[in-house]
């Protein structure tokens, strides 16, 4: 496992790059430490692709959402910096809250129309206990696109590859694209072709997951890679994850359902 500072360094992708069947490499952001010098480190060292995490243009509002305490100039900076590196395209996550940055969509698109990143709005998710998710805080991919269409009209676009979390959109006017991800109000459960693995070494087959299976102990054991992609094959096979299709106020607050955090397991 890499050290943080050999992540810094662009250590880690130096590793996995070579690696047999492994053929692309991303990183999802914040971009607060995100100078040019460090994307073109990583890049050299073979980060594909990045995306980088933005909720509004201005800082008051994105402040209050993110808690952090830079401000909204620096991440826009490190999508000029990915830019230049050749991470591009780059993608741009925005997650959508009512009541919270809702007026912030429109801003949103025509800041990125004719740059050439991907702007993707994003369901507010019950990720995770601690968010204190509310559907009414949800705002449907659908009033998303509505909204953006009515302001720059929009077509559809197939999906890059199967399992594509984000339907794409694209302006009419050639102004580039745009996604949405709407896992809340249009589940894409059956379609799913995702694994997440922790730095502790537990396999998640769904983002919502309680539960995950333990690798690192057979990899400390001494098994070999048939063993271990056998357990991974018995996994996968045998999974059941439906959250987003079968989500209630049960699945989200049941008593004792502590399910993982977004910053343990990524999105």
């Amino acid at each position: 496992m890499a050290s943080a500072g050999a992540i810094q360094r662009g250590g880690a992708f130096e590793l996995l790059a070579p690696t047999p069947g492994i053929t692309d490499i991303s990183l999802t952001t914040n971009g607060s430490l995100l100078t040019v010098d460090k994307a073109r480190r990583l890049k050299a060292a073979g980060l594909k692709r990045i995306t980088i995490s933005l909720d509004a243009l201005d800082d008051p509002t994105f402040q209050a959402i993110n808690g952090v305490g830079f401000p909204v100039e620096r991440v826009l900076d490190a999508i000029d910096n990915a830019i230049a590196a050749g991470l591009a395209p780059v993608k741009v996550n925005m997650v959508v809250k009512r009541g919270a940055n809702e007026q912030c969509i429109e801003a949103m698109a025509e800041h990125f129309r004719g740059t050439g990143c991907i702007l993707r709005y994003i369901e507010y998710m019950d990720v995770g206990t601690t968010n204190g998710w509310r559907m009414q805080d949800v705002v449907p991919a659908a009033e998303v696109i509505a909204r953006v269409d009515a302001r720059w009209p929009l077509e559809r676009v197939p999906p890059n590859y199967p399992g594509e979390v984000a339907n794409r959109w694209r302006y009419r006017d050639g102004a580039g694209e745009i996604g949405v991800i709407a896992s809340v109000t249009q589940p894409f459960c059956g379609g799913c072709t995702r694994a997440r693995l922790s730095a502790e070494g537990v396999l998640y087959t769904c983002l919502f997951a309680a539960l995950g299976a333990n690798l690192r102990d057979l990899v400390r054991g001494g098994a070999d890679d048939v063993a271990i992609g056998d357990r991974i094959a018995r996994v996968w096979g045998g999974r059941s994850d439906r959250h987003s299709e079968l989500r209630s106020q049960a699945t989200v607050t049941a008593p004792g359902r502590n399910k993982i955090e977004m910053s343990y397991i990524g999105g």
